[in-house]
């Protein structure tokens, strides 16, 4: 009887085949990237996030439309370009907003396009930009152009984020808190290479010692904008 039951469970559909199935059949209606992607999404990604593979290769296949997909259905026997979107994969399935999809899918097209940028350096920015939240993307295009009145539209668009909060002394202890999240948030980007502290001397107190006076858009910054199509053709 045993024997006959562990026959039944060998032959039963496991959770992976039904993972691998809703992914096949969803990934199905986006014509070109979702044949693509579906042998490596039934294999990586968990049931409930299929919605947003799906909504990724959509914006992929929108951005591949310029290349030619016998050229596309090449890279797929370069196993640097297979891991670079198993790791967009990964990220899209986590992904919780178009803008965070439309940024995997950029990188991942422009590795394609690019003939600067190696499928392992797509993928270094691909991690970066996984280790970055929305909101510090936000932050790191502000950096971009900083000149007085400038990127206007950018600007206001995005105002409650890019509002300043000064921690004034006195201030309610949920005014300090979002302050030191916003100065956290440009910190975290300067840790990861992305900008560069600019310093001023403080002669406020009894010792001269440096602050940090604002921040600059780093080399590597600007790359990281460009690959996820934040920078337009003016700005370059």
């Amino acid at each position: 009887m045993m024997e006959e039951s562990e026959k039944k469970n060998k032959l039963a559909p496991t959770n992976a085949d039904y993972v691998a199935s809703a992914a096949r059949a969803a990934l199905g209606a986006v014509p070109f990237v979702g044949s693509l992607l579906i042998e490596i999404a039934g294999t990586v990604i968990p049931n409930q996030r299929i919605g947003r593979i799906v909504a990724f290769a959509t914006a992929l296949e929108k951005r591949l439309g310029v290349l030619e997909q016998d050229f596309v259905r090449s890279q797929l026997t370069n196993e640097n370009y297979t891991d670079l979107v198993e790791e967009g994969l990964r990220q899209a399935a986590r992904a919780v907003t178009e803008e965070r999809r439309q940024y995997i899918a950029s990188i991942i097209a422009n590795s394609l396009s690019s003939k600067d940028i190696e499928y392992a350096e797509s993928k270094h920015l691909l991690r970066i930009l996984g280790e970055v939240n929305d909101i510090e993307i936000v932050w790191l295009r502000f950096y971009l152009v900083l000149t007085f009145g400038g990127d206007k539209e950018y600007r206001e668009k995005h105002q409650e984020i890019l509002k300043p909060i000064p921690a004034a002394i006195g201030a309610p202890q949920g005014v300090l808190d979002k302050s030191a999240l916003q100065d956290s948030y440009k910190e975290h980007l300067a840790e990861l290479g992305l900008l560069e502290r600019r310093y001023e001397m403080d002669t406020s107190g009894m010792d001269m010692r440096l602050k940090i006076k604002g921040y600059d858009l780093t080399s590597l910054g600007r790359l990281l904008l460009r690959e996820v199509g934040l920078i337009t053709g003016e700005e370059r």
